[in-house]
């Protein structure tokens, strides 16, 4: 008797990661997202000069007694990960230097085939508390379809319109998650060691997904990728084994609808404006997909869209090019042509420039 098991679709599942992945039908998901543990407890780099653990990173299912260990925990959750994966699904991962090239050879030995190694450079790193070697300023992902033969998806145009119609390049400039977006228990201290930036994720999903797929994220912590999967209108479905975890993960997927936009206050002066892509400030939440954007007198309308162009009827691109269609003029100013609606009035897109 065939035993028929429907995927849990838009659900997170608590427990181990291996045990529940083999729980799950072959060939079912688009896309697994995957931030395994570093296995720092190897490595104590995070120590301080007192010999503390910065931020509390010593977490039990992080340790494990040797490397043979964690290269059989990997080969495990890996060989699950590219069983689920469809025929022309893709995997991400990331991971520092403790792990990363461990995780690229067995991935290889796999059968995976790597499409790119991208850096996230990080715009305020952890500095190097012992002082003993260079600030460590980044990490890798490794994007990999699941074959040499896959047919994989690659939102190009997505990804150029994303960086100003620019090509975009391997090497992420992004910052740590900070602020607002950073996750705290009772005592103000750090809910999760390693919390990922929502605009990490949104590029990582626009970049390889469409809508209605499927993303599996094996370690989901306290769930950026189901935030962000939601919020792009996929599907996701995560495992986390720390209920903690998973409590603030179904507190923050609860709030995806209702999240506002946030726009700064104040209109620099040109010299002090940072030079930054549209669709960055759409992928840092500052202005949602599907917002609506006017010209001053509201005689056109114009749609945002996931990767930061403009839908206008039929026609689509970047800001500065939809302006000047509907102006039927060479070039425009996009920053100062558009506008959106905050409480009542229309605010130029120029203000979301601001820094924080």
């Amino acid at each position: 008797m065939e035993v028929v098991r429907e995927l849990p679709l838009d659900q997170i599942l608590l427990g181990d990661c291996v045990s529940l992945m083999r729980m799950l039908p072959p060939a079912s998901v688009h896309c697994v997202f995957a931030d395994p543990p570093y296995n720092l407890q190897l490595r104590g780099e995070l120590r301080r000069p007192d010999d503390s653990m910065v931020d509390g990173v010593d977490e039990p299912w992080d340790r494990f007694d040797d490397y043979a260990a964690y290269d059989t925990f990997t080969r495990e959750w890996l060989t699950e990960a590219r069983r689920l994966l469809r025929k022309d699904g893709t995997l991400w991962v990331m991971g520092a230097y403790h792990n990363i090239f461990r995780i690229g050879a067995i991935l290889q030995d796999l059968g995976f085939w790597i499409l790119n190694d991208v850096i996230w450079r990080k715009s305020n790193p952890m500095p190097n508390f012992r002082g003993r070697r260079f600030t460590n300023a980044h990490e890798t992902l490794i994007w990999a379809a699941r074959g040499r033969d896959s047919r994989y998806r690659f939102n190009y145009q997505a990804m150029k319109a994303l960086n100003d119609d620019l090509q975009m390049r391997s090497d992420w400039t992004l910052p740590l998650c900070t602020g607002a977006e950073r996750l705290r228990n009772n005592h103000g201290l750090k809910l999760h060691p390693t919390q990922k930036p929502e605009s990490l994720l949104h590029r990582v999903l626009l970049a390889s997904t469409a809508m209605d797929d499927i993303v599996l994220d094996p370690f989901l912590g306290t769930g950026t990728s189901a935030v962000v999967a939601k919020r792009l209108h996929r599907n996701f479905i995560g495992i986390e084994r720390h209920p903690a975890y998973v409590e603030a993960a179904l507190g923050r997927l609860r709030a995806v609808d209702r999240a506002s936009r946030v726009a700064a206050t104040g209109t620099p002066s040109k010299r002090e404006k940072p030079r930054v892509p549209f669709g960055s400030l759409v992928e840092q939440g500052r202005i949602a997909p599907g917002t609506a954007v006017y010209d001053r007198q509201r005689r056109v309308r114009a749609t945002v869209t996931a990767d930061g162009s403009l839908l206008c009827g039929d026609d689509r691109g970047s800001i500065h090019q939809i302006g000047a269609r509907v102006q039927n003029t060479p070039s425009c100013n996009g920053w100062t042509f558009w506008h959106f609606e905050a409480n009542g009035e229309l605010v130029p897109l120029d203000q979301l420039r601001t820094n924080d």
